[in-house]
């Protein structure tokens, strides 16, 4: 078997494992459904007042998509690894000519589907019960795709240092939320203390954010970076910690051959 056949194998073995879980489809698209409805319809944004959302709405839908593009990837992964190395899964994988980084790509290829659905109900929503007013960019997909490389690869990295599939649960939340909040996305940086802000730029998350922020709301005034064009310096950034972590994520799944 070709290398894309092993990779469209384990990609299918992926879908076929995921869509039988039906409590995990179910959250992986009603969690940010309920951020939206509670966070954008209900408590609604400010931007003549102070608080958490001074912003236009459309300020905050990088956070919306983050809440998928970062914890699906970690729980998913994290747990995925975890429960192949409890049930000495990766000794039989080490039995086939699948590789640790085709095996890593394959669960990628899975979760960028599943993220990609979620974040167009997302952006749906936003607009539908926020009212927000946002460009719809290519750039967009773009930062999912490689924003979903990034995170599937960190995940990965988290089932295999964590001692078991609740250590990995434990570890992708206790990750997720400070980046989900620290990372320029529902809060502005002004608002963080100033000794805080370099610490912002250590977060993978926060160049999706400013990236998306800046191609589909050109509004908020994202700064350019090295004198870029600030949606595709971005992007570059990302795409490049997403090309590291991916390298990391498959040397860490273990080795078994």
């Amino acid at each position: 078997m070709s290398r894309l056949g092993r990779v469209r194998a384990q990609t299918s073995a992926g879908w076929r494992a995921f869509v039988r879980r039906r409590t995990a489809v179910f959250f992986t698209f009603f969690f940010p459904v309920i951020l939206i409805v509670i966070f954008g319809a209900l408590i609604q944004t400010d931007p003549t007042g102070g608080g958490l959302f001074a912003e236009p709405a459309a300020y905050y839908v990088p956070g919306y998509l983050a809440v998928v593009v970062l914890f699906t990837p970690f729980s998913r992964l994290g747990s995925e690894v975890a429960r192949h190395r409890e049930g000495n899964r990766f000794e039989k994988l080490a039995t086939t000519p699948v590789t640790r980084s085709e095996w890593l790509l394959g669960q990628t290829l899975v979760n960028a589907a599943i993220i990609a659905l979620a974040s167009l109900l997302i952006l749906v929503l936003v607009v539908v019960l926020t009212g927000a007013q946002i460009a719809f960019s290519p750039l967009v997909v773009a930062y999912i795709l490689v924003g979903v490389v990034c995170f599937c690869a960190i995940g990965s990295m988290l089932g295999s240092y964590t001692d078991s599939q609740d250590g990995a649960v434990a570890a992708s939340n206790a990750l997720g939320l400070p980046l989900l909040f620290l990372s320029e996305t529902f809060i502005p940086l002004e608002q963080l203390p100033g000794w805080f802000g370099p610490l912002v730029n250590l977060s993978p998350l926060t160049y999706f954010s400013r990236g998306v922020r800046a191609a589909t709301y050109p509004d908020a005034g994202t700064a350019s970076v090295f004198g870029l064009e600030p949606a595709l310096a971005n992007l570059g950034i990302l795409a490049a910690l997403a090309v590291v972590a991916f390298a990391f994520g498959a040397y860490s799944i273990p080795r078994t051959d």
